[in-house]
């Protein structure tokens, strides 16, 4: 009984603290937040930290907390990318966080660019998007197509390992896949995802869809969480924040606390980190 109660680290201590320990095994999560708010910060602070603990068992309790050594760590860490390159994620971790961050990073995840698949049949030249030929996408060859290309990664990679889908916005914003067929695959990969055992992050950007587009897509995922700014009191300063929307099994332990949300900072030495826990009175 105690190993199905584990729960997979986020990497924020502090989150983790209050919703026992982590993300339940096999959720799928959607990271749904404004630009810049945190959702980017978090899925690297999260693979960054589980990977120098993946390396050095030892540093649990510093990376993850004093509860981290009952948990249960993925296999592996895959980052699936549609329009952004492996050499474009790295740059910015490099630039944005400190070096063992990065290094674990680079060493440890697993990079998946669908890219080839995306831009055929675009203006994209084949040279912008790391091809070395400057031909046009969509010339004589066969098209694939890419949901059925993700479907086949996630069955041969998602089993026990940490997936990071970056991004639902690029899917959502492509003219070659219709919102229904996008969404009957979230609601799948709810399903087998029971069965993988890990835990999947889906980015997505804030209301660059309309409203019953997202909540299609939220009504497809075991969990959502919030990324938002907001400003403090009646200064011009702004403050991230992150609150859970959607998730059955970690909504009462937050109830239980009367947390309401997460005031959250991003540092280069520390990643994402909660600096307060604003509570419901």
């Amino acid at each position: 009984m105690g190993s199905a109660l584990k729960r997979i680290p986020t990497g924020v201590a502090d989150f983790d603290s209050i919703i026992k320990g982590g993300i339940p095994p096999g959720a799928v999560v959607l990271l749904l937040g404004d630009l810049g708010a945190g959702q980017n910060e978090y899925v690297i602070t999260s693979s960054a930290k589980l990977s120098l603990v993946k390396e050095d068992p030892s540093s649990a309790e510093f990376f993850l907390g004093s509860k981290a050594k009952a948990q249960m760590m993925p296999d592996k860490i895959c980052y699936v990318t549609f329009s952004r390159s492996k050499d474009d994620v790295l740059q910015e971790i490099r630039m944005s966080f400190n070096e063992d961050f990065y290094d674990a990073f680079e060493r440890n995840v697993v990079f998946k660019d669908f890219s080839g698949n995306y831009f055929r049949q675009t203006m994209v030249p084949r040279s912008w998007a790391g091809d070395s030929a400057s031909a046009l996408f969509g010339g004589g060859e066969a098209e694939q197509n890419l949901l059925e290309c993700l479907v086949n990664y996630l069955d041969e990679n998602a089993k026990g390992n940490m997936v990071i889908i970056d991004s639902l916005t690029d899917l959502l914003l492509s003219t070659k896949i219709e919102t229904h067929d996008l969404v009957a695959v979230l609601k799948g990969m709810q399903r087998v995802s029971k069965k993988w055992g890990g835990v999947v992050y889906l980015l997505l950007t804030r209301n660059v869809v309309d409203d019953m587009k997202q909540r299609m897509i939220m009504d497809s995922v075991d969990g959502a969480l919030v990324f938002e700014w907001n400003r403090v009191g009646s200064s011009s300063r702004r403050q991230r924040y992150l609150y859970v929307e959607k998730f059955m099994s970690i909504l009462p332990h937050l109830d239980k606390e009367r947390v309401a949300r997460f005031a959250t900072t991003v540092s280069s030495q520390s990643g994402l980190v909660v600096i307060d826990t604003e509570r419901i009175v």
